[in-house]
């Protein structure tokens, strides 16, 4: 499945959020989540970036894309 075709499931925003919480909440909310389902995480913290790729190896679960536009990052991961 193409990155522009994954439709997000469930969106998490913690824009203005600092270095751990991006990762603590996204991690929360994928363990509620169903296997396949997209979670959309817009962010602000610079971290954000770095963090997903290591959450996301750690975890096995897929990270689809990081964007950022207009001082805001767009990250999409897919549930294991």
């Amino acid at each position: 499945m193409c990155a522009d075709v994954a439709t997000p499931t469930q969106t998490l925003d913690v824009k203005g959020k600092a270095c751990p919480i991006p990762v603590v909440r996204t991690a929360k909310l994928m363990k509620e989540m169903t296997p396949g389902d997209v979670l959309e995480v817009f962010a602000t913290d610079p971290g954000v970036e770095p963090d997903m790729h290591a959450w996301a190896r750690q975890t096995g679960n897929e990270l689809i894309s990081i964007d950022q536009t207009a001082g805001a990052f767009r990250v999409l991961l897919r549930k294991r």
